[in-house]
């Protein structure tokens, strides 16, 4: 076993999540590995006879000689680095084990009858050569490689076309009947193997892909982990419409933590949407091509370099390919019209949106530079699918959500965790009782019982995420009935059931309340139907473990919630004292260091909250208990600025803890480590014109550990899009010229909304698999994803040198000199102002307009009227990002003690100016 996997070992405990994940990815096995179990398969690429090497400038291909497939693909500017797993090719040199160069192809006689599926990868043997010249690198006939009943002959072609590496298919109907090809896929094999890897070699050696499935359109991104440096573009080049994203299951390679998986690039994919995809609506509507007999077609991919991840879509317009900028995104909220800008070289013909009347598309004015506008609004909620046909023939498609206004959706999430979700079982064995609990959403009942001990537990993430939500949710649009079943967990379950409120360990976090003891706890107090066993089904002792840090964040939010609704609020949490709240927050946090130190070595989840507690603490005088804590953090992030990537976890890598490292690299000016963590992310939250991927942090493992459909599995705006938009949009508001993060960050915020359903259900994330492409059944570890928004989103106004004003969860209109936004953000209670860098926070009352005057500069803020709650609205005016103007102010208010402008509420809005 190796020394990095020994030493997370040792903090093991029964329960650790190390020890599902060894048993997943299998190298921790004392028995025969995964890997140790493909490497003794006989070898069958035929790497003995040697490797041809080819430059094509910026690349460097490397192709076995016996399968010409490849061996290695490098910038020729760092030959050291490989986006190929080309340290493993031998192990991985056997049959059934995917090379990028391989095809696999579903075929029919006809067009009736079963599909037969073939496989390069699946038996190999050596390729017949076939003779290259001119623009041909390597060509190949891969009759050895397939069955010998196979209806058709494959050839394949590695070109160099104008200085691009370009792979082509040609497929030819050897049969004396129509053919119909009903699935293509060319396997995308590239570096994602982790395993093995302490963080430094992975962010060197490794690369995350993801895909804009947009036919035509479409590509895929290949980013190396530290998110510097070029980015390969794979593109269509003839014939390859990226129509469906196939995961290679069959490959034998062991995924698990350290390991996604392979996909494959579909071109046609109407046999998979006639089988193991039946019923499921897909991205793309599925296809097929007929061949007649005798007839030949050829389908090819380009291979580019972009310089960097924000030139990617400049790369793509240099390469004449169609680019789409969709403001503020891709989910759309009904209370806004959001704007799409297309490029590209021939005139659009049509455009369209399914289902008809999903979308009402309207068509503005070009740009400066001839980008195309158009106007898009939302009408019925749900998935939603543009089709944009251009002159030329060529397809591109934009794949929308639709949601309901921001508020609405918050408001509805509020319902239904405080209603379906609400557990007030008096009888409940373990104490869970009253609490907002797991969801099975596709039974609709309460998840009280579960193998996976932390889905029922009301801690770890999965079991802390329904009333993690329901407390944040407090945070931007606060209810009364609501408030008051909270006000009962905090005070009856939270303290001294989820954490022990006396005794050595006061304050310390359990890992769960739920456990099974069968010997212990009364006859028929477990349901027959779930198999209780392994080491998930956790013994009390594992489960009043208080050492796993990560619980802690969820704990201190809460407290935070209840403090600000007894400090900025009347009537909510009158009862209880706002300083406690405060203080409990602190002394949780504390806590944590104390009893829970091991993990505090890494970023945490929602571990922003404690700068958020921090910030408090110093407003409110609290200066003993702030410099303590400060303290504290201060050695972590001491810690952090030693390691060149500080952002491990319980896992081999992680999405987790970036927001926490950047916000305090930031806080105490490690300003290079700041923006190591911001590239990172940058890395694998990428922004493409799909509402699933558009900000959507990576994370494949967390359905196996929060999820009710338990696979390793690409998510779709899991918790890691709502968490990781925190740094970036923060380093925004720093920065406000970098269009692309505001695009990237607003899009993650979003994400935490997007799986929503109508009615209120936070679902873990969506399933990315085109045979599930649906969300999650459990509510799982929705709420730390909720809670990134609930801090962080807000409304962003922003005057872009080549799409001019725009508004991000907002309403834009301009009227001569006078630009006005109305706030559709859930709380309305944050404004950025990117071209003078305000930043408006409204800790109670809410913002409903926003107006600049573009001439004079004037800023006129619109507060909307009182509720019984609110008498005030408590305004902090900051400066970021610019140094136009100076420092803000309100015209005629004076800032209280904790730094606010405190502006009364009167039964009406009314408008107030901001002066500089």
């Amino acid at each position: 076993m190796m020394k990095r996997q020994k030493d997370l070992l040792k903090h093991l405990g029964s329960g650790s999540f190390l020890l599902l994940a060894s048993l997943l990815i299998g190298s921790q096995s004392l028995a025969q590995s995964p890997w140790e179990r493909i490497a003794n398969l006989p070898s069958t690429l035929g790497l003995e006879q040697g490797v041809s090497e080819f430059d094509i400038a910026p690349l460097k291909l490397k192709l076995v000689k016996a399968s010409q497939t490849v061996a290695g693909l490098t910038p020729l500017a760092d030959t050291a680095f490989d986006y190929t797993p080309d340290e493993r090719l031998e192990v991985r040199a056997k049959d059934g084990l995917y090379q990028l160069g391989d095809i696999n192809f579903r075929v029919r006689t006809g067009a009736s009858g079963d599909w037969q599926s073939f496989s390069s990868a699946a038996k190999r043997a050596p390729v017949i050569p076939l003779s290259a010249s001119g623009s041909i690198l390597a060509a190949a006939d891969l009759a050895p490689t397939l069955p010998n009943d196979v209806p058709l002959a494959v050839k394949r072609f590695w070109q160099n076309d104008d200085g691009h590496l370009i792979l082509r298919f040609e497929l030819t109907n050897k049969t004396t009947h129509d053919i119909e090809i009903g699935a293509l896929g060319i396997p995308l094999i590239f570096n994602n193997i982790l395993e093995g890897k302490h963080l430094d070699e992975a962010h060197a050696d490794n690369v995350f892909f993801d895909p804009y499935i947009g036919m035509d359109a479409g590509y895929l991104q290949v980013n190396r982990l530290h998110g510097k440096g070029p980015v390969l573009l794979v593109l269509p080049h003839e014939n390859a419409p990226f129509e469906a994203y196939h995961p290679l299951n069959d490959d034998p390679t062991p995924r698990g933590i350290v390991f996604e998986g392979f996909h494959e690039w579909m071109i046609h994919s109407k046999a998979y949407a006639a089988d193991e995809w039946k019923g499921v609506e897909q991205w793309n509507e599925p296809t097929s091509t007929l061949l007649k007999a005798g007839q030949s077609k050829s389908f090819a991919l380009k291979f580019a370099l972009a310089p960097s991840v924000r030139q990617i879509e400049d790369e793509l317009i240099s390469q004449k390919r169609p680019v789409a900028v969709g403001v503020p995104g891709y989910v759309v909220p009904k209370d806004i019209t959001a704007k799409l800008f297309l490029n590209y070289g021939s005139k659009v013909k049509s455009i369209a949106a399914y289902p008809a009347g999903s979308l009402t598309i309207k068509r503005g004015k070009k740009t400066k530079h001839g980008w195309e506008t158009y106007e898009i609004a939302g009408n019925t909620w749900g998935r939603s699918r543009l089709t944009v046909t251009y002159a030329d023939g060529l397809t591109q498609t934009i794949n929308y959500k639709v949601i309901s206004p921001e508020k609405e959706t918050v408001d509805k999430l509020g319902h239904f965790l405080t209603t379906e979700q609400w557990f007030d079982d008096q009888r409940d064995p373990f104490g869970r009782a009253p609490s907002i609990i797991n969801y099975d959403y596709d039974v609709k009942r309460k998840l009280t019982q579960e193998n996976r001990a932390w889905f029922v537990g009301l801690s770890d993430e999965a079991g802390a995420g329904s009333w993690l939500a329901a407390m944040m949710k407090q945070v931007l649009r606060p209810n009364k009935v609501e408030v008051e079943k909270l006000k009962r967990f905090v005070n009856e379950t939270l303290w001294g059931g989820i954490q022990y409120k006396d005794g050595p360990l006061k304050y310390a976090v359990k890992k769960s309340m739920f456990y099974y003891e069968p010997d212990s706890m009364p006859k028929g107090t477990y349901v027959d139907s779930i198999p209780f066993r392994g080491w998930s089904a956790w013994k009390k002792k594992e489960a009043d473990d208080p050492g796993r840090s990560y619980n802690y964040p969820h704990v201190v939010a809460a407290y935070w919630t209840m403090y600000r609704l007894g400090r900025y609020h009347v009537g909510y949490a009158d009862d209880i004292p706002w300083k406690q709240s405060l203080e409990n927050a602190f002394h949780t946090t504390m806590a944590m260091m104390k009893h829970a130190p091991y993990y505090t070595r890494f970023g945490l989840m929602e571990g922003s909250v404690f700068l958020l507690v921090l910030n408090d603490l110093k407003a409110e005088g609290l200066t003993e208990m702030a410099n303590e804590m400060e303290a504290a953090m201060r050695k972590r992030a001491d810690r952090w600025e030693q390691q060149a990537y500080p952002f491990g976890s319980e896992m081999p890598w992680d999405s987790t803890g970036q927001e926490e490292v950047y916000l305090w690299s930031r806080y105490f000016g490690m300003d290079e480590k700041a923006m190591v963590t911001l590239n990172a992310i940058l890395a694998y939250m990428p922004t493409v014109p799909h509402w699933g991927y558009n900000g959507s942090a990576r994370r494949y493992w967390d359905f196996v550990y929060g999820g009710k459909l338990s696979r390793i599995e690409r998510q779709l705006h899991h918790y890691g899009s709502g968490l990781n938009a925190i740094p970036v949009l923060t380093h925004y508001r720093d920065h406000p010229d970098d269009f692309y993060l505001l695009r990237v960050g607003h899009a993650g915020a979003m994400g935490a909304l997007a799986n929503i359903t109508e009615d209120g259900f936070g679902p873990a994330a969506f399933h990315s698999y085109p045979s599930t492409l649906a969300i999650d059944g459990y509510a799982g570890d929705y709420g730390c994803g909720f809670y990134g928004y609930a801090v962080n989103s807000g409304t962003y106004i922003v005057n872009h040198p080549e799409f001019g004003w725009l508004a991000f969860s907002g309403s834009l209109s301009e009227k001569g000199d006078l630009v006005s936004t109305k706030i559709t953000s859930a709380a309305r209670s944050r404004v950025y102002l990117a071209p003078i860098g305000l930043w408006i926070n409204a800790d109670a009352g809410k913002i409903d307009e926003v107006s600049y005057n573009t001439k004079t500069g004037e800023v006129t803020l619109t507060l909307a009227g009182a509720d019984e709650h609110t008498p005030n609205t408590l305004l902090r005016i900051t400066k970021q990002g610019t140094e136009t103007g100076g420092d803000f102010e309100l015209a005629g208010f004076e800032k209280n003690g904790q730094g606010q402008y405190v502006v009364q509420n009167g039964p009406q809005a009314r408008n107030i100016r901001v002066v500089f």
